[in-house]
Parts: C-alpha cells; structure tokens; sequence
C-alpha cells in the first residue's frame, strides 16, 4: 500500500523480465505524479520521464535550463504515485563525470529502472530540432562508464543524436555505446521506415523509439514498431500536450463566459478524481493507525 510497506521488488529487473517476454510495449510518457497515476491506472506498466515535458511543465525551455534538483523531486514524486518502472530522461547529465555520478547514483537508490543519457552537449535542444551539437564519442563513452559505475541495478539508455550527421554515423556510436556497457540504446529522430530498419539489422539488443508528435520521425503505430523490432516505444510529451491545451481552453471559456458551467462536462469529477488519488484509503489507513495506537485508559 501507498505508505506502508510494499513488496521489495526492483523495478530495474522487473523491466529486464518484460523486455524478455514482450516484444514490444508502449511507454506512457508522465511529467507529474498525478499523470503517472493516471498511466497506471489505465494499465501502463512502464513509465518515462521526458526532460521536456517537465521542464515545460515549469514553463521552461528544453534548453538544459532544468536542475538536477528539480529531476529528482519530480522523480521521487513519481515513483511514489505508481511504483512502476520508470525511464528518466536525464539529458546530458547535469554536469561533468562526478556531478553525473552523483545523480546516477541518487537515480540508482530511489530505484529507478533507467537512466537516459544523450551525447548532444549545452546547451541541449530537441531531438527533432536542427544543428544539434554533438559531443565526441570517446566523451560519451566515459559518460556510461560514470553511470554504470556508479549505479548497482539501474540500467542506462544511450541516447545518439548523431542521424543528424548520418544514419551510419548514428549506428557506429550506437554500437560504441554498447561496448561502454549501455543496456539500451535510443537513436533519436529516425526519418523513415528505411532508416528504422538499418538501426535494427545492426544494433542487437533492446531499443527505445520516441514516437513523439510534430517532429521528424513519420507516425508509427505499436503494431509497425514491432514489426521492425523496436522494444520500447515512448510517447515522451503526448500527455503534456493534451492536459495543456485542455487547460488553455478552459482558462479561454472562463474569461469568456465568468463562469466554470460550461466546461463541467469535461471536468474529472469530485469522485473519480479521489479515487484516482486513493483518498478513501488514506482515510481508512488513518483512522485505523490512529485507533490501533490509542493507549487503554485506566
């Protein structure tokens, strides 16, 4: 139960299992507790952490502006509302190879299932943005190796940029960033079927696909990633995007109208959204830990 003692499962080899007996499974992309709760509660059982999405959920830019801090809060929030595997999205990593190591081992305790690094250097952009700066590979590879290091069980995802430059050279980092020890391997911004194909006849092991909307890789259904092999398919912003816009609009109608009636309709009501947080069964744990440890008067 939420705040009592749960089983001591580690979420990073529940996600090894479930990479082994499922070919192919989508990834609810959260940026709150609440949006990982409500993933869990429609059955997702793999959660991932977009830079972007939280770092706009601060009204920020992607830009590398976000502090570790502020990962780790929205992280440990997270987990705490679903307990599911989560992938966190860790940017270029906050720093130098110790500041790295630090946030990967804060990342391994709390356990997260994974941690994803990218090779781009600050400030850091989009994946689906133009002239992206890449750092060298040999610095990329030391980057893993600070993770792996520092971490007991937490698995790392690689993340390549480099199809900017060329589908090959993307590959050939995928494949060193391999050897360095990654577990799992994201190469950012596929543009086509073809390009998704040669990633896959030559990278063994799992692979992260970004299905995110508005950027370069052409829409693709669960069912064509697994087609072409890919394992992990997320969905980084999607929930973001909706909830925002969903908010602009009623933000518009309530300037408009001076009143919340128009949009009750779409509204979670009172009911559904305290049984999305559990609110009865805080109550209930409550009234029974305060009962049970009530002293017998004499």
């Amino acid at each position: 139960m939420f705040l009592t003692k749960g089983p001591n499962v580690s979420h990073a080899l529940t996600l090894k299992q479930k990479l082994r007996d499922t070919p192919t499974f989508s990834v609810a992309g959260v940026y709150n507790p609440l949006s990982a709760k409500l993933a869990k509660d429609e059955g997702f059982e793999v959660l991932y952490l977009s830079g972007a999405a939280l770092s706009a959920s601060l009204a920020l830019p992607d830009l590398g502006m976000m502090t570790s801090e502020e990962l780790i809060y929205a992280t440990r929030g997270i987990i705490r509302a679903a307990n599911l595997p989560l992938i966190v999205d860790c940017d270029t990593g906050y720093g130098e190879t110790l500041n790295l190591m630090t946030l990967a081992k804060t990342m391994d305790e709390m356990d997260v299932a994974v941690i994803q690094i990218e090779d781009q250097i600050m400030p850091k952009k989009c994946g689906h943005l133009n002239d992206k700066r890449i750092t060298s590979l040999e610095e990329m590879c030391r980057k893993i190796v600070a993770c792996k290091a520092a971490t007991t069980k937490t698995l790392i995802c690689a993340r390549t940029d480099a199809g900017q430059l060329s589908i090959n050279e993307a590959v050939n980092r995928a494949l060193a960033y391999q050897e360095a020890g990654a577990d799992i391997i994201f190469v950012e911004a596929l543009k086509s079927t073809s390009d998704m194909q040669f990633v896959r006849e030559r990278v063994a092991g799992p692979i992260l696909a970004n299905m995110t909307e508005f950027g370069i890789t052409p829409e693709t259904s669960k069912a064509e990633w697994e087609k072409l092999g890919f394992n992990l398919v997320i969905y980084p912003v999607s929930a973001l995007r909706i909830s925002a816009k969903s908010m602009k609009d009623f933000y518009r109608s309530l300037q408009e109208n001076g009143s919340a009636l128009p949009s009750l309709k779409r509204m979670m009501t009172r009911e559904d959204l305290y049984r999305t947080i559990d609110y009865h069964k805080y109550e209930e744990l409550d009234q029974t830990i305060v009962k049970s440890a009530l002293p017998e008067v004499k």
